[in-house]
């Protein structure tokens, strides 16, 4: 067994080598669907992480007009906590507003322009968190209808607007990948029965000695996988040589949200090779066996 599986690593090395041209055509563009691949992958990790961390933080914001009086606050404060789909509501006051919105400005390093106002802009507010991010039309509505709410905020429509987003990027993505896998799935099929029909008389001659269809079909299939794996290779090399670049890019742009960066390198490892591998080894397999089954 060791033996047969050396022989055909051997004829597969040799295969790959004598037709050059095709085969490096096939890596080249192997190459160029694992790093889509990859880009991919990144964007939809991203994006994701996005989402939960929006989801998590989804609640409505109603601003108090000025006039609205401790008794009004409170008791619309506990008309809106009754309800079923409200997990908590924290009153904020115009004095935390603006603390609040200062800490922003410093974690930021903005400078702080609001010690030059003469009075304080920000309302106070009611903060509500839902239960259940999509029930959030009634609590809405309740507010809206309270008289002394200047306005509604609701977060509910930004989570939309990123699962929006969020599915677009993923199924053109999806259909690129597609269109490069396929392309990349023909290339390798064509550059496998070259070197099938290259080596035809001596296929011919190993069928007359009794040699067995897989004999024949696993130095072609080692040939594909040869193809997938150099390309992988290849496309883990370049990750890593952009690595530092688009990890403190990532790490400024997602500071913010749950990623795990070691997660994600992890499941590009295992995606980037096992597309390359299988993509590798299926087209060597539909050649040989449309050859062999004539």
């Amino acid at each position: 067994m060791i033996s047969f599986v050396l022989f055909s690593l051997r004829r597969a090395w040799q295969g790959f080598w004598r037709n050059a041209v095709m085969s490096l055509a096939a890596t080249a563009t192997m190459v160029l669907m694992l790093v889509l691949l990859a880009t991919f992958w990144v964007m939809l990790s991203g994006l994701n992480a996005g989402l939960q961390f929006v989801e998590q933080k989804v609640e409505i914001v109603a601003d108090l007009r000025p006039q609205a009086s401790p008794a009004q606050v409170e008791e619309l404060r506990a008309l809106i906590e009754a309800k079923p789909e409200v997990a908590s509501v924290v009153y904020v006051s115009a004095d935390e507003a603006l603390a609040r919105f200062r800490a922003r400005l410093a974690e930021q390093g903005r400078e702080d322009l609001t010690s030059y106002l003469e009075y304080n802009p920000l309302p106070a507010s009611l903060e509500v968190r839902l239960r259940d991010p999509r029930l959030y039309g009634d609590v809405a509505e309740t507010l809206r209808g309270s008289p002394i709410v200047a306005n509604v905020q609701e977060i509910q429509k930004l989570v939309e607007q990123v699962l929006t987003v969020t599915n677009v990027l993923r199924t053109g993505g999806i259909v690129v990948l597609a269109l490069v896998g396929l392309t990349v799935l023909f290339i390798i099929i064509n550059t496998i029965r070259l070197a099938v029909v290259a080596r035809a008389d001596e296929i011919e001659v190993m069928r007359l000695v009794g040699a067995s269809d897989a004999f024949i079909r696993w130095p072609f299939v080692f040939e594909g996988a040869l193809v997938g794996l150099l390309g992988a290779a290849i496309t883990l090399g370049l990750l890593y040589a952009a690595g530092q670049p688009l990890g403190r890019f990532m790490f400024d742009f997602f500071r913010v949200l749950p990623l795990q960066f070691g997660a994600l390198a992890r499941d590009l490892v295992v995606i980037v090779l096992g597309a390359g591998l299988g993509l590798g080894v299926v087209g060597a397999w539909v050649s040989v066996r449309s050859y062999l089954i004539r």
